[in-house]
Parts: structure tokens; sequence; C-alpha cells
């Protein structure tokens, strides 16, 4: 018993030694060159390797940026870089410019950030959905409290009537290209 509490003792004290030589301070540490800025998100992580999330697929492309621009005025960019699975059905921007005029811009404003969000989780679902095991009539509860509804026309699918044109994979879910916006009811 002796033994057991000396060999505790002497290991707490090396213990505790080995804790004081390093006399850097958090502070220090965040200063020093090689540190992670916390501040970023999932959004932030730098990977030229692995396949690119929903986002960094969607910033690729030359026909998403009203969807881009619109997922960042929403505060999304950080959920929709997590891991998923998430599915996004995808608005061009050609959809965006069948809305009425001055409707993106408007909510692209500050003050209807609330409005976008429902807009934008109407177009996500938590899950990957692959087109070909979707199947006419099925219906999915989207992020925002809606649903979609999938049709089937021969080799054609189609969400709320509006036909996926491509789909996309990323390390996080699933892109589907739509020609139309879609809007909760």
């Amino acid at each position: 018993m002796k033994k057991t509490i000396s060999f505790l003792a002497i290991a707490s004290l090396f213990f505790l030694g080995s804790c004081k030589e390093n006399n850097v301070t958090p502070k220090e540490a965040s200063a020093s060159e090689n540190s992670v800025d916390l501040s970023v998100g999932q959004e932030g992580v730098q990977d030229d390797v692995s396949n690119p999330n929903i986002v960094q697929v969607a910033s690729g492309s030359k026909d998403h940026t009203t969807l881009v621009a619109a997922v960042k005025a929403a505060g999304l960019v950080t959920s929709l870089s997590n891991a998923g699975p998430f599915t996004v059905f995808a608005p061009t921007n050609t959809a965006f410019d069948k809305l009425p005029a001055g409707t993106v811009e408007g909510l692209l404003k500050p003050e209807k950030k609330g409005d976008l969000e429902n807009i934008l989780g109407f177009h996500t679902y938590v899950g990957n959905l692959k087109t070909e095991y979707m199947q006419d009539g099925q219906m999915f509860d989207m992020v925002y409290g809606g649903k979609v509804t999938i049709t089937k026309q021969g080799e054609k699918t189609f969400v709320n009537g509006s036909e996926i044109v491509a789909s996309i994979e990323t390390s996080n879910g699933i892109i589907h290209v739509i020609g139309d916006v879609l809007l909760p009811k």
C-alpha cells in the first residue's frame, strides 16, 4: 500500500513538473504562425484532395451564383458545408430570373433573412436522395416544414414539377440542378 501511494506521489510530481515546462500561454499559442483560426467553420477548411462539399461545388458553378449569394445572405454556408448528408434541389440563375422583378434583391436584404432561410430550406432535404431511387408520387419532408412531390415521366424526374436536369454527388450529399425556384405553399 505504501509503495502504491509513493508511486502515485512520484507520478503526480513528474506530471506536474512536465506541465510546468511548457511555458507557452494560450494567448501566445494562438499568436504562433502555425495556429488554427477557431473562428472559421467547416466552410473554411482548405482541402484540395477530398471531394468538394455542396457549397464548394455550387460556388464553382457559373450557373448557381444567385443561389450561392442567397446561401451566404441566409447564413447557411456552414450548415451546408457540414457532414450531412444533404440533398439540395439547386435552382439555376435562370430559375431565379423567372421570379418577379425585385424578388431576389428583396430576399437578399438582411430584414428578409428569415424568408430566405425558409425558401432555401424548402430546397434542402436531410438525407441522400438519388434520382434512380425516387419513385413517382413520393413525397419528402424538406428542412423547412413543407413537402415536395416527385413525379416520373419516362427517364425524367421532376420535383414539384421542375425537372431535375443534372445530379452531382458531393462529399456531403447530392445536388440536383433544377430550372425553377421551389416556393413553399
